[in-house]
């Protein structure tokens, strides 16, 4: 081979070979470094011992070194501390659990608390009081409750006094289960926020002999538990475990209303064993030792499993500590580092005390569902149902300005033609429920807003088309007038006070906007329980607040509030109308029950109005809808004041007020609506326009051109901007406040002679 061919050559095989090449030198590099690694490795592991392994130690000589002037011994070095995060240790301690003795019980007194919408529920609770309403000397017979008519604190935060001290009482709670926002949503609240409430003690219904929890469901629409088979009922369960202490008498009961034997047959297998053990309760068997719902509040996951349980130990009243968490799931920690070994300072939240849920609250719901029992219930009732939570209605008074035959009390002290009104309300939700609610207690309650929520477009729409569909109803009815029936098809006035609480709606002052602007004049009622959304209330042609007892403990027994804080919150709606005095007209409406809030109560009705100065206050009696449900609130027709026990307590009223300096007299009455007026001298009381020498008259009437004209101008404008003509002289005191053009019939249709008197 020619030496000057050799480069060409060479060139040639690396271009051939480069790649077989250089695999082979990246794979003995490779072989080289992992041998070197290796061998490292296993010097290091001859020079280290194996863990825990015994180490022969050596003494070393130590050369004694003699002290003097010019030796010192070096002080000792603290010991380091230790890089990481803190760590905490310590106990939780329990709330206190009472353990007292089980006291001498000479009777008990079973309760039986039951909820229903459609009176099914009803119907089992009675037939179950009937099943133990066999009464001896030491089971009496049982009462029988409904939970939409009682005081929660009545019989749940402290169980009632009995006439004999050692008679004590047994609860047995009837629960359904719906797929709708039911008051049971506020029972299963009221009980979650007293087991809370650090002002109550841990088991407040200790006091009571036990208690057992039955639930009606539906399999085919709830198949499981999980799913949702009285699910209501569990709550109710695991919260009065909690409340008693523990004292389960007998074991949840489900009844199946899509099983072949029904629920009545279930109710009564499970009602023998209520009566079995009463029967030992009564004996002074006790519930029993080791059954569960005899020992103590926390006794098992199904009562400690909604997160409420801290990890760390949890000290009982007997000294004994356990970790309820260490008996469910053992706790997962790294096995690759220690705390010590991190360098990095470990995220804590140290201003919860639970673990935050990761479980997706539920979208909201719809207020009245179609087809629910409460829709089904209120249109029966003549209700037009509104999108999802607004309604309308026709008023009888409607009715009767229809056919000549008077209007309400609006008419002789407002101006306000009952043909021309439009009654609705955006919320059918209230936050109370007042013993005289006419209503039946089929609409629902609740303290905060938690419904889907429908544009004010929407409900408006919905409002005038349910109103004027009523209307057209009407035409055939004998007796209507033809020129007010043509009248009626143009709303002129909206009285937002069907039922419910109209303020609650989120956009209510888009919707009062929507009204005006089609020249609606606006008649807004609230039951004082909302201030915050009282305070950001914009105009209103008059602003209605129901004051229906002076003091808090007759609020408390008439309005059965559902707010713990009802008297604050009504107090301040008290301050915030005196702010408002200047641009709304104000009025107050006083609702007098017999028995309840008309006795001795006129000077604390004084004291409100002083604080408060509306710029009218209302006088009416109650009216008794004559329903089970009025019945089961203890309210009967003696509860109806007569026309002169309220003309006697208006007279008090206005005498009570006089002595506080209040200038306040008697502008209006209207006898058949059982109703009289009082208003502001100052304001309202005054002479005609240009006629200085006149002779004063009172000027209730609202000039509702003058309103839209200030509310268009953008202006501030005040009450007094738009008062209308003098009240009508047949409206006066002792003029009864009929209008002389209707007739007055009676019950049978005839033409009924009144008799004024001078």
């Amino acid at each position: 081979m020619d030496l000057l061919q050799l480069p060409s050559e060479l060139l040639y095989l690396w271009h051939t070979h480069r790649t077989e090449v250089l695999l082979s030198v990246g794979v003995l590099f490779a072989v080289v470094r992992l041998a070197l690694h290796w061998r490292t490795r296993l010097a290091k592991e001859a020079l280290t011992p194996p863990a825990l392994s015994p180490i022969a130690e050596k003494s070393l000589p130590v050369q004694s070194v003699e002290p003097n002037q010019y030796t010192k011994l070096p002080a000792p070095r603290p010991p380091r501390p230790k890089i990481g995060p803190k760590i905490v240790t310590g106990t939780k301690r329990a709330k206190a659990i009472s353990t007292a003795k089980e006291p001498i019980v000479d009777s008990i007194q079973p309760f039986i608390f039951y909820y229903t919408l459609g009176g099914t529920t009803r119907a089992y609770a009675e037939h179950q009081a009937s099943l133990l309403a066999s009464p001896t000397q030491r089971i009496l017979s049982p009462e029988v409750l409904d939970l939409a008519q009682i005081d929660y604190d009545d019989y749940f935060i402290s169980p009632p006094k009995s006439p004999n001290a050692n008679t004590v009482l047994f609860y047995i709670l009837l629960v359904p289960s719906y797929d709708i926002d039911t008051e049971l949503s506020n029972f299963l609240a009221h009980l979650r926020e007293t087991h809370h409430d650090f002002r109550i003690d841990t088991a407040p219904l200790a006091g009571l002999a036990g208690y057992a929890v039955f639930g009606v469901g539906d399999s085919r629409e709830w198949r499981t538990e999980r799913e949702g088979y009285c699910k209501d009922a569990i709550d109710v369960d695991k919260w009065m475990a909690r409340l008693t202490g523990g004292r389960r008498g007998f074991p949840l009961g489900q009844g199946d209303t899509g099983s072949d034997g029904g629920v009545k047959k279930t109710l009564e297998e499970w009602t023998e064993g209520i009566k079995g053990m009463i029967s030992g309760l009564a004996k002074g068997e006790g519930l029993g030792e080791g059954v569960k719902g005899s020992g103590e509040a926390i006794e098992s996951e199904d009562e400690d499993g909604d997160g409420e349980a801290e990890s760390g130990a949890l000290e009982l009243e007997n000294g004994r500590a356990e970790n309820p968490r260490s008996m469910r799931k053992p706790s997962k920690r790294s096995q690759t580092d220690d705390l010590e070994d991190l360098r990095a300072p470990i995220p804590v939240d140290f201003t919860t005390t639970r673990p935050s849920s990761k479980t997706i609250p539920p979208p909201p719901k719809a207020m009245v569902p179609v087809n629910s029992p409460t829709y089904n219930s209120l249109t029966k009732q003549g209700y037009t149902i509104v999108g999802s939570h607004s309604g309308v209605k026709i008023c009888r008074w409607t009715k009767s300005a229809l056919r000549g035959r008077g209007s309400c009390y609006k008419y002789s002290f407002y101006g306000i033609a009952s043909h021309l009104c439009m009654e609705a309300t955006p919320s059918l939700s209230c936050s109370n429920k007042c013993v005289f609610c006419w209503r039946h207690g089929t609409n629902p309650v609740g303290t905060t807003w938690r419904w889907t929520v429908d544009p004010p477009d929407l409900v408006f729409a919905g409002m005038k088309e349910g109103h004027y569909k009523k209307i057209k109803m009407l035409r055939g009815v004998p007796g209507v007038r033809a020129e007010r029936f043509a009248e009626a098809m143009r709303i002129r006035h909206c009285a937002l006070s069907l039922v419910g609480e109209p303020i609650f709606y989120p956009h209510i002052n888009e919707l009062l906007a929507m009204l005006h602007s089609e020249r609606i004049s606006s008649f807004l009622v609230c039951n004082a329980q909302h201030p915050d959304q009282l305070a950001t209330l914009g105009p209103v042609t008059q602003l209605y607040v129901s004051i229906d007892a002076s003091n808090k403990d007759s609020l408390r027994r008439i309005d059965r509030p559902l707010h713990r804080d009802f008297w604050e919150r009504f107090l301040r709606c008290m301050d915030i109308l005196r702010e408002k005095r200047f641009t709304h007209r104000t009025v107050f409406r006083l609702t007098l029950v017999k028995g309840f809030n008309i006795e001795e109560e006129a000077e604390g009705y004084a004291d409100l109005v002083a604080r408060a100065l509306p710029a009218f206050v209302e006088v009416k009696g109650v009216t008794y809808c004559g329903t089970s449900t009025a019945a089961g609130a203890g309210l009967s027709m003696g509860n109806v004041p007569f026309y002169e026990e309220v003309q006697a307590f208006v007279l008090s009223l206005e005498a009570a007020l006089r002595r506080r300096g209040l200038e306040y007299g008697i502008a209006a009455e209207h006898a058949h609506s059982c109703c009289v007026l009082l208003a502001d001298r100052g304001r309202f009381f005054e002479r005609a326009e240009g006629d200085e020498g006149g002779e004063r008259k009172w000027h209730t009437l609202i000039d509702y051109a003058a309103f839209f004209r200030c509310l268009e101008s953008g202006e501030a404008f005040g009450p007094e901007d738009y008062i209308g003509e003098p009240t009508p002289e047949w409206a006066a005191w002792g003029r009864g406040g009929f209008d002389p053009r209707d007739e007055r019939v009676d019950r049978k249709g005839k033409p009924k002679v009144v008799e004024v008197v001078e």
